[in-house]
């Protein structure tokens, strides 16, 4: 079975660049560029290097001992919150970034729902000294305000969107609106493997650092680069993709998709694609999205502003189609009792985000000898609010 992209910008079914016809220059600019760009050695010696010296990586894999105990299995958490600006997120704009100036680009822009890709591309931007807006749901600027000063103190131009659910999707749409006004000097950095071809293949190359870092790790650790479970939270699915991306050819690695359900899969209040999508267009791409009979997109909701996406890439809806993944869904109460018990039992705060992966594991059955490996996709300062709201801290 094939899970790569085909040289037509498709997986399986899945993918394409369904764009105006305004943005084909920008979008086949990078298509036909970007992989000669990346295979530069000049390109990779300033990723390697800003990976090592500015982002701090390798992140480490953490055995976490008392979760272990408590599941009957050994649990490894892989540390992506300990990355500066606290997620996965540095690694694609790292990328992307690098990418643009070798385009001669001087303006980025960017969409974010929790606000982390965000901080991550207005952090490159400041180290770069480019230009920087991003496009935040107005919901999402209220509940990561930590995040939206962290943007602004590097300079970046945060621009609500006002439209919709005044979320993550409705700052995509705003970000690609920006995209077509101005073709020739901007950039659009996504942050999640959705959107038109080459994006979604992109951004997984760049956080496929997260799987190749794990290999070589779980050697050291268990001498043995194949672990029986790997684990991380889709909205997009970026960290996810990562995380899976040097296992999906090993058929022995189980590999577990979390979904935010939100109030309930059924209950109207969900973003658990998977479960609720059909096959449609969404953002660029041909994929998996909620929506209406009539192909309105069905507003998400979660309580973690990086989940509550109406779609997810169209490499996950590939790998949901095939099976090579199991998409499960879990509710916003699973996630935070998940948050609060690794916090307590482990010292770690994770995100809510990453809280959806951890909160699988309640509902799995282990061998004692079980290796399993939870992507900590990004740390949980951003949603200190929302806890202190939850748990009446």
């Amino acid at each position: 079975m094939n899970y790569r992209i085909d040289d037509r910008g498709y997986y399986g079914d899945f993918g394409g660049a369904y764009i105006p016809e305004m943005l084909y220059p920008n979008v086949e600019e990078l298509r036909t560029k970007y992989l000669d760009i990346i295979a530069l050695p000049e390109f990779k010696a300033e990723f390697d290097s800003l990976m090592k010296d500015y982002v701090g990586r390798p992140s480490p894999l953490f055995l976490a001992q008392r979760l272990s105990e408590k599941y009957g299995a050994q649990i490894y958490l892989k540390r992506e919150d300990l990355n500066h600006t606290g997620a996965h997120k540095i690694n694609n704009t790292i990328g992307q970034i690098i990418l643009a100036e070798k385009l001669g680009k001087k303006r980025i822009i960017a969409e974010t729902g929790a606000g982390q890709h965000g901080v991550a591309t207005a952090t490159v931007c400041a180290l770069k000294g480019l230009e920087c807006v991003v496009y935040m749901g107005e919901v999402d600027i209220e509940r990561q305000a930590p995040n939206v000063a962290r943007m602004k103190m590097m300079g970046a131009k945060v621009v609500p969107a006002t439209s919709g659910s005044k979320t993550l999707k409705d700052a995509t749409n705003e970000a690609m609106r920006d995209w077509i006004n101005n073709p020739e000097d901007t950039h659009y950095i996504i942050g999640s493997v959705v959107g038109p071809h080459p994006y979604p293949e992109m951004v997984s190359k760049f956080q496929s650092i997260i799987s190749e870092e794990t290999k070589k790790q779980l050697i050291e650790h268990t001498g043995n680069d194949q672990p029986n479970y790997v684990l991380a939270c889709v909205g997009g699915g970026s960290n996810a993709m990562g995380m899976f991306y040097h296992f999906l050819d090993d058929e022995n690695v189980k590999l577990i998709a979390a979904e935010a359900a939100g109030l309930g899969v059924n209950s109207g209040h969900s973003a658990a694609t998977s479960a609720l999508g059909k096959e449609g267009v969404l953002h660029g791409s041909r994929t998996i999205l909620m929506q209406t009979n009539d192909g309105q997109v069905v507003e998400p909701y979660s309580i973690s502003a990086g989940l509550d996406y109406p779609g997810i890439g169209p490499q996950h809806a590939h790998l949901h189609k095939v099976k090579r993944v199991e998409y499960v869904s879990i509710t916003d109460d699973e996630a935070m009792q998940a948050s609060l018990l690794l916090a307590k039992m482990e010292g770690i705060i994770p995100a809510i985000e990453s809280a959806h992966a951890l909160a699988q594991l309640e509902k799995m059955t282990f061998k004692k000898d079980d290796v399993v490996v939870v992507c900590l996709s990004g740390r949980g300062d951003k949603d200190l609010d929302t806890f202190m709201k939850y748990f009446n801290l």
